[in-house]
């Protein structure tokens, strides 16, 4: 087999990287010879069980995980150490395993990549996720024309030139990009591979819920989450209908989560806020009765973002309440109509959202819509396929098809 080397600054043992990272390696683990370097953050890490179990299912599949340690702070130099160590592990792998393709998942990994790239002449996919300095700067975590801003912008445009093929979330992505830097992107591959999810796991329920639910899926004190636009909705939901509960999935602070929603003891009593273990998601979500996800929508950022929410949620057949200017968001809804789109943070905005999923929840044909629109557009089959094809093109580009170990 081809021997390739994956990059993430995501733990394999999150939830994101069992969904986004280790779902796709299952399948490419059939076809490349795979080294995987992540990075884990101690609470996952103090979880012997499922690092073993991590280990084991890696071994399996024929899968060389090379876990590192996840450090927050000190808040600059630790992604810099983090960096360097990154470099030095990847030069040495790249000799050892005869590695002919590196894929790095967003930008720190694409640019230790660059290095390598230069360094040992090996081809680097530049699997970008989303348009990380524009997050950046609407979550209020760096500041536009700054010397970070510039040398991130500086780093990005080098690694979408220098990348032998750039994968994007979204088609709205794709579009700036070739606007923005049309020198550094075309004549390359530019394809679209969205957060995908296992629609052999996501699926409807077989059985109705005990009760109605609305829901929310995954982190909503990120700073490009409209945590002010969910408590509208939810107090409006609360009134309208007093027999609905609230489900908060995420790992976030719940006492923090609680103080920014508000609302009187009653709504708080039926607002439940918790953590799920990624193998039980699925189950979370079925007992649902919609999902509700905003984001800072408008912004450039948000061009780029697929939420892996949103592939979860329609695989189980649930309806979905969101904003506008979120990646490919409302336009798969309008197509699909399989979700709401609100159109402000007002009660009056709020009233009428509401009004429009309670008549949406009466057709009889949402759930397999939902599904339909999962399976064209997040299957993680398709996925896997998508990417192999593109190792396949930027090997044969390369010259490294024949060159196998």
């Amino acid at each position: 087999m081809i021997s390739a080397l994956y990059l993430t600054r995501n733990g394999l043992l999150e939830p994101l990287g069992q969904s986004q990272v280790f779902s796709y390696l299952r399948g490419l683990s059939n076809s490349y010879s795979i080294t995987l370097i992540t990075y884990e953050k101690d609470e996952d890490w103090a979880d012997s069980r499922r690092v073993q179990k991590a280990f084991d299912e890696c071994r399996t599949l024929g899968i060389r995980w090379l876990p590192q340690h996840f450090r927050f702070t000190p808040k600059l130099v630790a992604p810099a150490l983090s960096m360097v160590r990154m470099l030095w592990i990847v030069t040495g792998e790249v000799r050892a395993q005869d590695v002919r393709l590196i894929h790095a998942r967003s930008y720190i990994p694409a640019a230790v990549a660059l290095v390598a790239g230069w360094l040992t002449s090996v081809p680097f996919v530049f699997d970008m996720r989303a348009l990380w300095p524009e997050e950046l700067i609407t979550a209020g975590r760096l500041q536009r024309g700054s010397w970070l801003h510039r040398l991130i912008v500086y780093s990005e445009r080098l690694c979408l030139r220098k990348a032998s093929a750039v994968v994007s979330l979204t088609n709205a992505a794709v579009s700036y990009l070739k606007e923005q830097y049309p020198q550094n992107v075309n004549g390359k591959p530019l394809v679209v591979i969205p957060t995908c999810a296992d629609l052999d796991r996501f699926v409807p329920s077989d059985r109705p819920p005990e009760r109605r639910v609305i829901g929310c899926l995954g982190t909503v004190l990120s700073g490009w989450f409209k945590i002010d636009w969910l408590a509208s909705f939810l107090s409006v939901a609360a009134r309208r209908d007093p027999e609905l509960w609230f489900e908060l999935t995420t790992r976030d602070d719940a006492e923090q989560v609680r103080a920014a929603i508000g609302g009187d003891s009653a709504f708080q009593a039926k607002l439940e806020i918790s953590p799920s273990p990624s193998e039980k998601v699925h189950e979370v979500v079925q007992g649902q009765t919609a999902s509700v996800m905003f984001y800072m929508g408008g912004a450039v950022s948000e061009l780029g973002r697929s939420p892996t929410r949103m592939a979860e949620i329609l695989g189980c057949g649930l309806p979905i309440v969101a904003n506008e200017g979120v990646g490919d968001v409302a336009k798969i809804i309008r197509q699909y109509r399989v979700g709401v789109i609100v159109t402000g943070p007002s009660h009056q905005e709020m009233e009428a959202a509401w009004d429009e999923l309670q008549e949406l929840l009466l057709d009889s044909d949402l759930a397999s819509r939902c599904r339909q629109a999962a399976e064209e557009i997040f299957s993680l089959d398709s996925g896997v396929a998508a990417y192999s094809a593109l190792y396949e093109e930027v090997l044969k580009n390369n010259g490294a098809m024949g060159r196998k170990r």
